[in-house]
């Protein structure tokens, strides 16, 4: 028997439309099951790159704002927009691990986690009609179960983290990897969905449907 589509549960404040600056499925999947319509606008050129002393949260607070900002200088962007955009990055200690450049990097990430403790941290950024932001970043705790080696280069040769920081992901394949998580989950896959509630909510910029 199928169930019943869901109700959307947010609609956001008339005449304003929101501007999701990402091309992640996970993150236009979040807004869906909200019920909130939405308009991709993937930021290009956009890739800072760490600066010397930078904690990895501030990386991916200024990684999500870089993003925002590139959106609302395109062509693409209007007076009404309310832009969203998330950066999310793997830390292990104070080094930042980012996609891998190739199987043998992604193999060699996944080595360095297994049986491990690591910060997973989205930044998030919102540009408002207003000319008002705001951001925040979120850090969760996970850990690796220690995995052979035959193991980790199955995963490898999945192919599915080739293009995920860290080189998995918690909502594929890479779910198995994880023995435990402290902090949002959603945090981990790319989008604090609490913290980002809570933050348009408080704004008057959505609010929950009647």
């Amino acid at each position: 028997m199928n169930a019943a589509p869901l109700q959307p549960l947010f609609v956001l404040r008339p005449g304003i439309r929101l501007v999701l600056a990402s091309a992640s499925p996970r993150r236009r999947q979040f807004m869906d099951e909200w019920g909130l319509s939405h308009t991709i606008v993937r930021p290009t050129g956009v890739e800072p790159r760490p600066e010397r002393g930078e904690t990895p949260a501030a990386y991916a607070l200024r990684a999500a704002t870089a993003k925002a900002q590139a959106v609302a200088a395109s062509a693409e962007s209007g007076a009404a927009d309310l832009i969203l955009a998330a950066d999310t990055v793997v830390a292990l200690g104070h080094d930042i691990l980012g996609k891998p450049v190739d199987d043998a990097d992604a193999l060699d990430m996944l080595r360095r986690l297994s049986g491990r403790e690591h910060e997973v941290i989205t930044g998030v950024c919102c540009l408002f009609p207003d000319g008002s932001s705001a951001g925040f970043a979120d850090t969760s705790a996970v850990r690796f179960h220690a995995w052979p080696d035959d193991v980790l280069r199955a995963y490898v040769r999945s192919g599915e983290p080739a293009d995920k920081a860290g080189a998995y992901a918690i909502q594929g394949q890479g779910a198995f990897l994880v023995e435990s998580v402290r902090g949002s989950w959603s945090t981990v896959v790319g989008l604090p969905v609490s913290r980002l509630a809570a933050l348009l909510l408080e704004g008057d910029w959505m609010r929950p449907v009647d």
